[in-house]
C-alpha cells in the first residue's frame, strides 16, 4: 500500500538515523481509528498485519529512514548540553486532511545514539498512562501530541521488575522543543538555528513569515501559546510534573506525558512526580516555570533578533515580561467561563480565589466541585457552612449582572467543567488490568473520557481514600 509519509526534514547535524529495535511479535492493542482517518492512513490497513509491521517501525515505505532527533535541555533547573531522542524514532511526516503537516513518532521502540547508556525501551504501563491522558487532554481541548497506536513489542524490559514491553506511536504537529534549540545555541551554531526558527514558523505560525521582524513574532506568538496552554491546565488542574525545557514544545501542545496526573482534592502545592523532590513543578508554580523556560528560549534566539546584543536582551526582555499578563488574562478568560461568566468585571479575580481557598480549607474534589456549580448543585452533598452560602450568594449575584438567563449560564458550564477526566486511580487500575492481560478497563475507560462532559456517576466520582493515587513516574 502506497503511504504518504515522507521523510522528516532535518540535516545531520540536528537529526542522526536509526533504526527501531528488530522485534519478531508486535501486537497491537489500541488503534486510535478517528485520528488514523484524519491523517489520511486507512484504520483497517493499519490494524491488519502490514500496517502493524508499519506502525511497529518494522516495515516503511522506500526512502524513509527513521531519525533521532538532537536535543539539550534544563532539567530540574541543570542545564545538560545534550539530551536528545533516547527512546524515539520519529518516523516521518504526513499532511493531515486539514492540510497540517504533522510528525509520526515511535516511543519506547529501542537504543539511538542519544541514549546515554540507556535501553531504549518503555514499559506497558507508561504508555498506557500517555495514550489515556494524552487523548483525555484532546478530549477536553486542550492542544497536545496524539496517540495513534500502542503495541506490545512481545518482549520484556527490566525496570525493578520484568514489565510488558510496549511502544506508543504518537502523532505531533512537530516535536520542535526549546530544548532544541538550547542544543544548537550552546554550539553557537548559528545556521542551525536559523534553520529551526524558520520551520517553526513554517509549521505553526506561518504569518509570522510576512511580519517586519520574523523570529521576534515567533517568539511573541510561542510566548502567548505557553501561556495559553499553561492557564487550561490550571484552570482544568492538571500537573505535567517533569516541565523542563526538553518538554515544552513550540507549538504550544503539550507534550511527554510522563508522571502526569489531574488533581483530586484541590491543593495548590501537590506534586506527584516521584523526582520532583523540592516541588519545582508543583501545581500551583507551573506558570512560573513555564515564563523560566521561555526566558531559556530567548537565550537561544538573542543573535536572530538582533545582532547588537544590548538590543537583543532589552528586547527579549520586554516580549517575555508580557507572559504574566498574557497568562493572567487567559486564566482569568477561562476560570470566568467555569463559572458561566461572559462579562468582565474588577472582582472576577477575587471570586475565583476565595472559591479555590475554600476548595483547600475543606479539601474539595477540584473537578467535582466545578462540575456540582455546573449542576446547580451546592460543594457537597453535605451540609453547607456560612462561607459557602456566602460565596454561593456572591455567585449568584454576579451571574445576575449578565445578560443571559442563569439556565443558558449553566448549560455553558457544563459544556466547559468537565465531569469525567482521567482520573489516576482510574489509570492505575487500567494499568495494572493490563500488565495481567486484561484490557477491557482501559477500553472502557478510554471510551468515557472521550466524552467528558457527560454525567456518569460511575466514572466521575473521586477516588476513595484507599484508591488516591499521590505518587507518579516517569517510566523511563
Amino acid at each position: 500500500m502506497s503511504l504518504s509519509l515522507r521523510a522528516a526534514p532535518f540535516p545531520d547535524t540536528m537529526a542522526i538515523a536509526a533504526d527501531p529495535a528488530r522485534l519478531e511479535t508486535p501486537r497491537l492493542i489500541a488503534l486510535n481509528s478517528s485520528l488514523a482517518g484524519d491523517l489520511d492512513l486507512p484504520p483497517d490497513w493499519l490494524a491488519g498485519p502490514d500496517g502493524v509491521a508499519f506502525l511497529a517501525g518494522q516495515a516503511l515505505p522506500d526512502g524513509i529512514r527513521p531519525v533521532a532527533q538532537a536535543y539539550a535541555g534544563h532539567q530540574f533547573g541543570q542545564f545538560v548540553p545534550q539530551l536528545g531522542d533516547g527512546r524515539a524514532h520519529l518516523l516521518g511526516v504526513v499532511t493531515d486532511m486539514s492540510g497540517q503537516t504533522r510528525d509520526i513518532q515511535l516511543k519506547g521502540s529501542g537504543p539511538t545514539p542519544f541514549s546515554r547508556r540507556g535501553d531504549g525501551l518503555a514499559a506497558l504501563g507508561p504508555v498506557l498512562r500517555e495514550y489515556l491522558v494524552s487523548e483525555g487532554m484532546a478530549a477536553l481541548g486542550v492542544p497536545t501530541t496524539r496517540s495513534l497506536a500502542a503495541l506490545l513489542t512481545g518482549e520484556r524490559v527490566w525496570r525493578d521488575t520484568p514489565q510488558p514491553g510496549a511502544i506508543l506511536v504518537r502523532v505531533a504537529t512537530s516535536h520542535l522543543r526549546v530544548g532544541t534549540f538550547q542544543y544548537f545555541a550552546a554550539r553557537e551554531n548559528r545556521e542551525a538555528l536559523d534553520f529551526l526558527s524558520a520551520l517553526a514558523i513554517e509549521r505553526h505560525y506561518p504569518d509570522a513569515a510576512d511580519t517586519a521582524h520574523p523570529v521576534r513574532t515567533l517568539y511573541e506568538k510561542v510566548v502567548n501559546a505557553q501561556a495559553d496552554l499553561v492557564a487550561q491546565w490550571m484552570s482544568l488542574g492538571f500537573v505535567h510534573g517533569v516541565m523542563n525545557t526538553d518538554n515544552m514544545a513550540l507549538s504550544g501542545e503539550t507534550i511527554d506525558y510522563g508522571p502526569c496526573a489531574f488533581l483530586d482534592v484541590y491543593r495548590p502545592d501537590t506534586v506527584f512526580s516521584a523526582i520532583d523532590r523540592d516541588g519545582r513543578y508543583r501545581f500551583e508554580n507551573q506558570p512560573r516555570m513555564a515564563g523560566w523556560n521561555l526566558a531559556r528560549l530567548a537565550e537561544t534566539l538573542l543573535p536572530l533578533i538582533d545582532s547588537d546584543e544590548d538590543r537583543a536582551l532589552s528586547w527579549a526582555q520586554t516580549a517575555l515580561s508580557g507572559f504574566g499578563p498574557a497568562y493572567e488574562a487567559h486564566y482569568l478568560a477561562r476560570m470566568r467561563r467555569k463559572l458561566g461568566l461572559q462579562l468582565s468585571e474588577e472582582a472576577d479575580m477575587a471570586l475565583v480565589s476565595d472559591l479555590l481557598a475554600m476548595m483547600t480549607r475543606r479539601e474539595l474534589d477540584y473537578t467535582l466541585t466545578f462540575r456540582r456549580l455546573s449542576n446547580g448543585l451546592s460543594l457537597t452533598e453535605g451540609e453547607t457552612d456560612d462561607g459557602e452560602e456566602n460565596w454561593i450568594a456572591r455567585w449568584k449575584a454576579r451571574q445576575a449582572r449578565e445578560s443571559r438567563s442563569r439556565d443558558d449560564q449553566l448549560a455553558s458550564m457544563r459544556e466547559t467543567n468537565p465531569a469525567i477526566i482521567p482520573r489516576n486511580h482510574r489509570i492505575a487500575q487500567a494499568i495494572a488490568a493490563a500488565e495481567q492481560g486484561d484490557y477491557s478497563p482501559f477500553r472502557t475507560l478510554l471510551t468515557h473520557i472521550a466524552t467528558p462532559f457527560r454525567d456518569d456517576p460511575d466514572y466521575a466520582t473521586p477516588p476513595m481514600p484507599a484508591e488516591r493515587v499521590t505518587t507518579t513516574y516517569c517510566g523511563t
